[in-house]
């Protein structure tokens, strides 16, 4: 994200530059040999740099925009400030049902909730400073970095030397191919939160987390929301039962779900950007728009590295390739986060850069493969998910058992009126030794950890059945799991014998 398209320029985003991208920042003399050069500083650049100079080593780290990366500047923080704001004009509207009633209606302050989400991200930016990393003992580039040789990376007309070097560059938004798209002008997660007018009419090409998160915040904010989809559910990459909910709860807040749907062609009107697609029944269809977010998947960004001089194998899709110890062809290159992981979080993109910490400095042999990664879509209700799907167990041919416990069944979201998902832990058959968990509710995000935890711990469903929650809790259906795995160890023999032994003891 260039420095200059970060709109507006109020105090809020003044005080991010001076953070993230100082306006003054002078490129220090470089050290005649770093131990480690790191190129990129979102998630996995920071955290590497911060935890190598922590430990002693001599880092460079480069960034050609906004230290920050994404997750700061148009990703994770963003995102849940405006999902936060929407959430909250959704509970004023469903209030009533709570005894509640908000005389009048409710009022919507689009550009108040933008400045909200701006101060937010500015207070929080100071973390990601490039004076606190300097003051860590990072040498902080800003620039463009390129790979000179094995052993130098070039960045503003200096040459870094290093022992071992890290691609971190990240991903950004990818825009499908549709004639007439960039003539009609599009936003992406690198723009949209500039916004300080909200679109009447918003159309959301994609239906994945990012797309899904967004269209739902923008229709609670009081916008008409045309969700076009390729494929014939949303979250296709989600367990379908938990992706259905989402897809129901939608539709009943009117986002307008167009699925099999294929962008033809975009039209700049008077009245709008014309967008027409083709449904699967070989149908064209249209819709007349303010403003079109591109959410169609995302893209590694390794334009002008170099990657070829230092034999780095990359694609331009799946980015840099790795092995399980996270280092590129090139054995000297390590990479982590979004630039060469299938995981495009900012949680594998810290974890991955622990590795590679470990990896490239101490020749350890941390793997990959190892790490148990949950995610979560911060749609509501929320999907969370860790380990095997019901999916991925049958193209593995791995047996299951699902044990389900709906939370309308559960007491505290029925209180609370949030009764719209389900706790599901797979276990391998005729055990109770956990595989993978899909959690749908408001606060799923939080409710995964326990079973994740459980996952490294070795630890099995029927000890989770064994844990103490407090009462009356959301995360009781985890639990309650449990107890339903433990009841089919009651097998009619098991009744007998304990008929038999009360009977005895009687």
């Amino acid at each position: 994200m260039e420095t200059t398209l970060l709109h507006p320029l109020d105090p809020h985003n003044e005080q991010l530059l001076q953070n993230v991208h100082p306006p003054q920042w002078t490129n220090p003399q470089p050290a005649s040999r770093y131990h480690l050069v790191v190129i990129g500083a979102g998630t996995a650049g920071l955290v590497t740099a911060a935890g190598a100079a922590g430990l002693g080593a001599r880092v460079a780290l480069i960034e050609r925009h906004l230290l920050g990366g994404d997750c700061l500047n148009v990703g994770c923080v963003p995102s849940k400030a405006l999902i936060r704001s929407a959430r909250a004009a959704a509970e004023l509207r469903e209030a009533a049902q709570f005894g509640i009633h908000a005389s009048g209606g409710i009022s919507i302050d689009f550009p108040a909730v933008m400045e909200r989400l701006r101060r937010l991200r500015a207070g929080i930016s100071h973390h990601d400073s490039a004076k606190r990393f300097q003051s860590l003992g990072v040498d902080v580039f800003f620039g463009q970095a390129r790979f000179a040789d094995s052993e130098t990376i070039e960045v503003e007309g200096q040459r870094l030397r290093f022992r071992k070097a890290v691609i971190a560059t990240g991903a950004r938004a990818a825009v499908p191919p549709v004639d007439g798209l960039v003539e009609a002008g599009f936003l992406t997660n690198e723009t949209v939160f500039n916004l300080t007018d909200q679109p009447r009419r918003l159309a959301v090409i994609g239906g994945g987390p990012i797309g899904c998160e967004l269209a739902q915040a923008f229709r609670r904010l009081g916008s008409e929301v045309f969700l076009l989809h390729n494929k014939a559910h949303l979250l296709d990459k989600e367990d379908a039962d938990a992706a259905e909910v989402v897809q129901k709860g939608f539709i009943r807040e009117g986002v307008q779900v167009f699925f099999n749907s294929r962008i033809q062609r975009v039209e700049n009107q008077a009245q709008g950007k014309l967008l027409h697609f083709s449904r699967a029944d070989g149908s064209e269809q249209h819709v007349n728009v303010d403003a079109i977010l591109v959410a169609a998947g995302r893209a590694p960004n390794l334009d002008g590295l170099n990657l070829e001089a230092v034999h780095v194998e990359h694609d331009r899709r799946e980015g840099v390739r790795v092995n399980d110890y996270l280092q590129t062809t090139n054995p000297r290159i390590y990479a982590a986060g979004d630039a060469c992981l299938k995981w495009k979080f900012t949680h594998a993109a810290d974890a991955t850069a622990r590795i590679v910490i470990q990896n490239a400095l101490f020749l350890g042999r941390k793997k990959a493969s190892a790490l148990i990664m949950p995610w979560c879509t911060y749609t509501d209700p929320e999907i969370a998910h860790v380990g095997l799907s019901e999916h991925e167990a049958r193209q593995q041919r791995i047996a299951i058992d699902p044990f389900v416990r709906p939370l309308d069944q559960v007491d505290r979201p029925i209180v609370d009126g949030e009764t719209a998902g389900f706790v599901k832990v797979h276990v391998a058959k005729s055990t109770d030794d956990i595989l993978g968990a899909t959690v749908v509710a408001r606060r799923a995000g939080e409710m995964i950890s326990e079973i994740t935890v459980a996952m490294a711990a070795k630890l099995s469903l029927g000890t989770l059945a064994n844990v103490i929650h407090p009462y009356p809790t959301q995360a009781e259906a985890i639990r309650q799991t449990g107890d339903a795995y433990n009841r089919t160890r009651l097998t009619p023999f098991a009744k007998k014998m304990l008929g038999l032994w009360l009977k005895l003891a009687g």
